[in-house]
């Protein structure tokens, strides 16, 4: 994810190249923005020393660097959450600051889980299911939440239905509303 990828105006996340190398646009959460504005000053800090000590590039894909050469080096382009040391890039031989691992991020998940003392298998894929089912359990519709998570056939989201496990008698009636 890059900088670009937060929308604040419209309260937007753009995930790129996700599974099926597709583009999904999710919401950003109100409660996340001071927290996400105060990361990016300081990833933004990070940048301005790594361009000042005459680095700062970012890998682009798809030729994007070649079509906009002065793009690895602009802001909007930097990682959202950069690695914590430069390294070589063995196909350029460049010096650049690449993303963090993602196994930096499955480390502290898992981490987290057993400090709650969650005795079941937890991973970042995790919360993608954890957010559809809670959807589900406010009352979203199912076509709402199958454009949440990017699924192209509707029964795919239907699983998740499945994981309520709470059958007829979780209906409420209109006179309890």
């Amino acid at each position: 994810m890059r900088v670009k990828d937060i929308d604040f105006g419209n309260h937007q996340i753009i995930v790129r190249d996700g599974k099926g190398e597709k583009d999904r646009l999710t919401m950003l959460p109100d409660a996340i923005i001071p927290d996400l504005q105060t990361h990016l000053k300081t990833v933004n800090a990070i940048h301005q020393q790594d361009l000042k000590e005459g680095f700062g590039e970012v890998y682009l894909p798809y030729a994007l660097a070649r079509k906009y050469p002065n793009a690895p080096k602009e802001w909007i382009w930097q990682y959202l959450f950069p690695a914590f040391a430069r390294s070589v890039d063995p196909e350029t031989k460049k010096t650049r600051r690449h993303h963090v691992d993602p196994s930096v991020l499955q480390k502290a998940v898992r981490q987290a889980a057993l400090l709650a003392k969650i005795d079941k298998p937890v991973s970042p894929h995790t919360f993608r299911h954890s957010f559809a089912t809670q959807l589900l359990q406010n009352g979203y519709d199912i076509r709402t939440i199958q454009e949440l998570l990017g699924h192209k056939d509707v029964k795919t989201t239907m699983i998740y239905t499945h994981v309520l496990q709470r059958g007829g008698m979780a209906v409420k009636s209109p006179l309890d509303a």
